[in-house]
């Protein structure tokens, strides 16, 4: 099923959604455990829908960029509590500041290792060319 069709659908089985993003189903129940995804359920089938699917979109999104479960969890709820959205970009812009701020600081650490490990390196071949 390709993500047109996945798109007109408004039922989805669980195999259904793990085969389309290229993950588990446990990975899927997991996220049902965490309060993430609610599907319904009809005898002992869950049953996801539209909704459901657009928020695993979300989650796998999030988990992607490095947001913790907690952080994307905050992010769903607010959906439903405001419907002018205005709080859910607000917490939107503060985890991506704050995101962006941690890769920063990783990046520039990063920097830093490479450089220490570049001199080295490089003091260590001129000792093996010296023969001291």
């Amino acid at each position: 099923m390709n993500r047109v069709d996945a798109e007109k659908r408004d039922l989805f089985a669980i195999a259904d959604l793990a085969k389309e993003f290229s993950i588990s189903t446990r990975t899927i129940r997991f996220y049902e455990s965490k309060g993430l995804l609610q599907p319904e359920r009809v005898g002992g089938t869950r049953v996801f829908r539209r909704r459901d699917r657009a928020r695993l979109i979300l989650i796998l999104r999030g988990k992607r960029l490095g947001f913790s479960l907690r952080d994307i969890s905050e992010y769903l709820s607010l959906y439903d509590v405001d419907e002018t959205r205005t709080a859910q970009v607000q917490l939107l812009i503060e985890k991506v500041d704050e995101r962006l701020a941690s890769l920063r600081q990783q990046r520039t650490d990063l920097d830093t290792t490479i450089a220490e490990l570049t001199e080295i390196r490089e003091l260590a071949d001129e000792r093996l060319k010296s023969g001291k």
